[in-house]
């Protein structure tokens, strides 16, 4: 017959082991979230211009390239 022993713990210790087990799933969700909000948003001019434009790697994909003649506003 085994024993069991109880180990007293704080808070702090409880969660943060809970915290180490999960944080490596929770990050790639976030990751894969955001990536495909930004695949879903991409066609938005606010986000197009705002933030996609900004990023050195692909800032030359999303400029806007459009003559102003062309432009309906």
């Amino acid at each position: 017959m085994s024993r069991v022993s109880y180990k007293p713990r704080t808070p702090l210790q409880f969660y943060s082991s809970i915290l180490k087990s999960w944080s490596p799933s929770l990050a790639g969700w976030s990751v894969g979230l955001g990536a495909g909000a930004l695949l879903f948003l991409s066609v938005t001019p606010l986000v197009r211009r705002e933030l996609l434009s900004k990023v050195p790697v692909i800032k030359s994909y999303y400029e806007d390239k459009t003559p102003d003649c062309d432009k309906p506003f």
